[in-house]
């Protein structure tokens, strides 16, 4: 979410042509027709990205942000590209950030590494942070009007079992203004779903993850316990 540029020699080779016509004497006209200049804008296509998550609560986010984005060397060194931060829509304090993986070995060491944990610390983080490692089969980067986002997790029996039936709901969603935006599984367990929708009504959003007809959907799908839901609205994107 690009202009084309002419290349220079046939710049020059269409100012060169231009004054030999002018200066032929002759009436000719060129009948080619003109080249279609027009720039006409792609959607971003959903791709396939390794991300890691870690979930927390910070005392004071706006006190919060500068120490984390002080930190984007310490995440470089370890393969770890920023990528968003978020904030909750019921606890604006409640902060979610992704990261693009290179390597899930170096991201582990990362997350384990006791200066991560005294930096948190030092930047106002107040709870045990939740870390996540997601391969993503669909991550769409299209610009959409849309701001707040609900991330979903929960544990299904059969990936394949389980996709088959949301995919086949994917029109109620819709109906509801529930967009598909991620569609990830924890990195070496296809058991574990996370799912980041966008949503355009809250009250409809929840009618619909209430109602029964999704209940079954879930059930049928294979879809083990709770959800767990979060609600969240970008902040920053890199």
């Amino acid at each position: 979410m690009n202009l084309v540029k002419m290349p220079g020699r046939l710049i020059l080779s269409a100012a060169f042509a231009l004054a030999l016509s002018c200066n032929s004497g002759t009436d000719k006209k060129d009948n080619t027709p003109a080249a279609d200049t027009t720039v006409h804008p792609v959607a971003a296509a959903p791709v396939s990205t390794d991300f890691m998550t870690i979930k927390h609560k910070v005392a004071n986010f706006n006190k919060w942000i500068p120490g984390y984005n002080g930190n984007d060397s310490m995440r470089l060194a370890n393969g770890l590209h920023s990528y968003m931060v978020a904030r909750g829509v019921e606890d604006s304090n409640m902060v979610l950030v992704a990261v693009r993986l290179d390597n899930i070995d170096k991201a582990k060491a990362f997350a384990a590494n006791p200066g991560l944990k005294e930096a948190m610390q030092k930047s106002g983080v107040t709870s045990a942070p939740e870390i996540d490692y997601l391969h993503s089969v669909m991550n769409d980067t299209a610009t959409i009007p849309q701001t707040i986002r609900e991330l979903v997790k929960f544990k299904v029996k059969d990936w394949d079992v389980w996709r088959k039936a949301f995919d086949s709901d994917k029109q109620a969603r819709m109906d509801a203004g529930i967009t598909d935006r991620v569609i990830a599984y924890t990195i070496g367990d296809t058991h574990m779903v996370t799912l980041v929708f966008a949503i355009a009504d809250m009250a409809k959003a929840n009618a619909f993850m209430s109602s029964k007809e999704l209940a079954e959907k879930m059930k049928s799908g294979g879809v083990d316990g709770k959800p767990s839901v979060f609600f969240y609205k970008v902040a920053h994107k890199y």
